[in-house]
């Protein structure tokens, strides 16, 4: 895709949706649907910290890997190992609500593990968050594309049905920056392009395909799609199911940034990660000027917030595979320690807050 105007506002549209739809969801992160309907009313909106947000550990993947990207542009290989470089530094600044196969692949990693075998067998949805950018990035290159997602996989989740929901998120991006997206496309082509993520002889797989195509048919709204994987109490960290009701969730409510986000988010469970995968690809195609205003603003992040993810997002789109070189963005990175550290002391206020009612 050439560099456009509109190119430059999916760009950001992605990223900045990832941050926003982390940020909703991480104080209502484990609560069960039914009790986040409780303790979350009057709307989905920031409540992590005197009515302000601040992202998680998805919005953290995905810059680093756009800004790996942004270093290494044509080489898979050299992408993966300054990534693997990345995380190694990004564990050392204590991040909160790390999971626990990228934990120990990064230990793996520190231990001496090259990014080709630090991987750990496992099918969270830890590959699917950070997916994204890489699609809208090699929108033109589906080869490239391919390589890119699998090295970056790998680096943390072995399982293949990691990969499979990894390439499904990026190619979703890729088909909306590729094709500037703006209609509602018909759920056979969303799950054409889904199906390609996958193997045949993935039958679980090709299950969860027709149990979409289903639920389109008669009209089933985001939450009753996700109770029809099991998933009543609140979608998992299993990228099986994160994966689709995220991508459910951007197409039943196409052209709706805030009605995908809820709608995920309605769900409850993991919702940092499933509300950051549905972000990103609802921003991809309406542009950071779709989110709605008092959701980006409500972010109050440093030294990563909403301005240096813009102007990472501006990088990406101007380079591109093919054209020229763009440095990474630079911020004040010895600040990530101290951020990290209120971080999650919010977080484990928010953990003992959980104690009390309502039930």
């Amino acid at each position: 895709m050439s560099e456009t105007p509109e190119a430059r506002e999916r760009f950001r549209g992605l990223l900045i949706g990832t941050a926003v739809g982390d940020a909703l969801g991480l104080p209502a992160e484990g609560v069960s649907r039914r009790r986040a309907r409780k303790m979350f009313r009057g709307g989905w909106r920031h409540r992590l910290l005197f009515r302000r947000g601040m992202a998680s550990d998805d919005t953290d993947h995905t810059v680093l890997v756009a800004q790996c990207l942004l270093a290494h542009p044509r080489s898979a290989e050299r992408f993966a190992r300054r990534l693997a470089w990345s995380l190694r530094l990004w564990l050392l600044s204590l991040p909160a609500g790390i999971g626990w196969a990228t934990l120990r692949s990064i230990l793996r990693l520190w231990a001496g593990y090259p990014p080709a075998r630090s991987g750990v067998y496992s099918a969270g949805n830890g590959p699917a968050m950070r997916a994204a950018p890489l699609g809208a990035f090699f929108a033109d290159s589906p080869d490239r594309l391919d390589d890119y997602v699998s090295a970056c996989t790998r680096i943390t989740h072995t399982d293949p049905r990691a990969l499979t929901g990894a390439k499904a998120v990026a190619y979703v991006a890729a088909w909306a920056i590729r094709d500037q997206l703006r209609e509602r496309p018909g759920i056979d082509d969303l799950l054409d392009v889904m199906r390609r993520a996958a193997t045949a002889a993935d039958q679980e797989w090709q299950e969860l395909l027709e149990l979409m195509r289903r639920a389109e048919a008669r009209g089933l709204q985001v939450g009753e799609f996700a109770a029809s994987l099991g998933l009543d109490d609140g979608v998992s960290g299993y990228i099986y199911h994160s994966v689709p009701v995220a991508l459910y969730a951007w197409h039943r409510h196409f052209g709706d940034f805030e009605g995908t986000v809820s709608a995920v988010l309605d769900c409850g469970g993991d919702t940092d990660t499933a509300g950051a995968v549905a972000g990103a690809l609802a921003g991809a195609v309406l542009g950071e000027g779709g989110i709605p205003r008092d959701w980006v603003a409500g972010i109050v992040d440093w030294p990563r917030g909403v301005t240096v993810i813009r102007l990472i997002a501006d990088r990406l789109a101007a380079a591109g595979p093919d054209r020229h070189f763009a440095r990474p963005v630079r911020y004040f990175w010895p600040g990530l320690l101290p951020r990290n550290l209120v971080l999650l002391i919010v977080v484990l206020a928010h953990g003992l807050r959980r104690l009390a009612p309502p039930y």
